[in-house]
């Protein structure tokens, strides 16, 4: 027999548990909004979430990672904190309820939550204690805003019917109250980021020093006028990301140092106001990221500014065994470069600060970082870079290399088709693209169509082997569709393979082809 009084009873108890969720969502949103305050207050690396982010990124898997960049490219980080505002939204949800049927695990898990939060804030790089701050009183509000809350949802009397009630109007002036607390939380914590303010008023006051070593002017032939080819220098503002700093660090370059140590008899620490009164130099150099896929776009040309690495090197005279630079950067990523590649004085190795005639933007690493031409960023592009190591590959590993990625990074010659894509005009068609091989320079590029003959294509002019280089070709294509192939060769005769290979762990391999019809 059906217990008639539970069946009046269920409609209420499920009203009161959406109201227990909701109430839940509130209280974890206020409360993460008030340890973001805390944080822009202390330090922005102290947020619970971006600490929380932070630790995904480094306990990701590689094949997790791939997939990342693959699917997502450079909005990775903005998936990543998606996913997790949805994630904690479900928690918090959950929290809710279970505060109001099991007081008080609610609250107990939400405590449990902040305490790891501030673990994983106090383990980052340069932490102090007081980085665990933002995450207590994170947990503090959440937890009095959420048993607020859910002491509001439980029946306080019976009407005149004998129906239990519950004090509503008390519940939405909490919530209400919570979610707008929530909102100029989050304004007052953008406005006080005053690191943040702070470095992007300093560069935009920045004047960089004319530099000694002037980058030779680019060839009036280096751009090819073909409509969708990629330029032969990147816009900054189209420069691929691809980094693991969830938070872009803000470094004020009046605090900024470069400390060099390790195996060297003279180490040193370098301020910024050295730095510029050193001998700068302007090259143009193409950097590359290892997860590019074949046809990728994580591949940019830009002009840096910057002092020769080999120079600071030299000035701490490394240890004759030494074969390594491990470089960190501000947000604990480490690069291990070899020391021969950095001290090798035909290659411009730079600790860069300006990029396109401008001082480096933020996300690509003001004040200061890495540029080495010919090796893939993960082994040699450390943004916000703040100390060079010299040791060896026995003894240090960089961030990736225990990941599953290679120790040693070089650039393998690639090559990319730009245009045609999709649809074109039948009859003679032009093919068009970019094709690298940093420091070591493109010697030539073939395209075939249908697995026909090769035909070779023409370059266009460089400024030299550290850059990429255009390169188009006109090929017959009559009615149908057609599969078109790229492969390059490159300066010292070495042919791009045809053997497809994944990213991990040393870089991409196989042929660019692209499918069109002609009509």
């Amino acid at each position: 027999m059906t217990d008639v009084s539970e069946e009046t009873e269920t409609p209420t108890a499920r009203r009161t548990g959406w109201a227990a969720a909701l109430a839940g969502v509130v209280a974890g949103a206020a409360g993460l909004a008030a340890a973001e305050l805390v944080a822009a207050i202390i330090a922005p690396g102290a947020s619970t979430l971006f600490a929380g982010g932070a630790a995904v990124i480094d306990a990701a898997p590689r094949w997790l990672k791939d997939f990342a960049v693959e699917t997502f490219g450079t909005a990775d980080k903005a998936v990543l904190l998606t996913t997790m505002a949805v994630v904690i939204a479900v928690g918090a949800a959950l929290a809710g309820v279970l505060e109001l049927r099991r007081p008080p695990w609610g609250a107990v898990v939400i405590g449990v939550v902040g305490a790891i939060g501030a673990v994983l804030a106090v383990l980052r790089p340069d932490a102090t204690v007081l980085w665990a701050v933002p995450s207590g009183v994170g947990v503090a509000v959440a937890v009095l805003l959420l048993r607020s809350a859910i002491r509001r949802l439980v029946p306080e009397s019976e009407s005149e019917d004998g129906a239990a009630t519950m004090d509503r109007r008390g519940f939405l002036l909490v919530t209400g109250a919570a979610a707008g607390g929530t909102v100029v939380a989050l304004v007052a914590a953008r406005l006080l980021s005053a690191g943040s303010t702070a470095v992007r008023a300093a560069r935009e006051t920045l004047r960089l020093p004319a530099p000694r070593t002037v980058a030779p002017p680019i060839p009036s032939g280096a751009d090819q006028a073909i409509d969708g080819i990629t330029p032969y220098l990147t816009p900054t503002m189209d420069f691929y990301r691809i980094d693991t700093a969830l938070r872009v660090p803000q470094i004020d370059p009046a605090s900024w140092s470069l400390e060099v140590s390790g195996m060297v008899e003279r180490p040193f620490t370098l301020t910024w106001d050295e730095l510029l009164a050193l001998p700068l130099e302007e090259h143009y150099v193409t950097l590359a990221c290892v997860s590019n896929e074949v046809g990728g776009d994580l591949i940019g040309n830009a002009r840096w500014l910057g002092h020769r690495i080999s120079a600071l090197l030299d000035r701490a005279g490394p240890h004759p065994d030494a074969d390594m630079v491990l470089s960190r950067s501000h947000d604990g990523f480490t690069a291990g470069t070899p020391l021969s590649v950095l001290r090798d004085p035909a290659r411009p190795c730079l600790l860069a600060v300006g990029m396109n005639g401008e001082p480096l933007p933020v996300i690509h690493g003001f004040p200061a970082r890495l540029v080495v031409p010919g090796l893939y960023g993960y082994v040699s592009a450390t943004k916000w870079v703040t100390s060079l190591k010299v040791t060896t590959f026995a003894a240090d590993q960089g961030y990736w290399t225990p990941r599953g990625w290679s120790a040693r990074g070089p650039i393998k010659v690639q090559s990319r088709i730009d245009v045609p894509r999709r649809s074109v005009a039948a009859g003679d068609v032009t093919v068009a693209g970019v094709a690298w091989a940093q420091h070591t320079g493109i010697g030539k590029v073939e395209v075939r169509a249908d697995a026909g003959e090769w035909v070779r294509a023409e370059l266009a002019d460089t400024v030299g082997p550290d850059t990429w280089r255009q390169w188009h070709v006109s090929l017959p294509l009559a009615g149908g569709d057609h599969t078109l192939e790229v492969r390059a060769t490159d300066a010292a005769g070495r042919v791009q393979t045809d053997e497809p290979a994944p990213p991990a762990p040393d870089g991409a391999t196989g042929w660019h082809r692209v499918s069109v019809t002609a009509r």
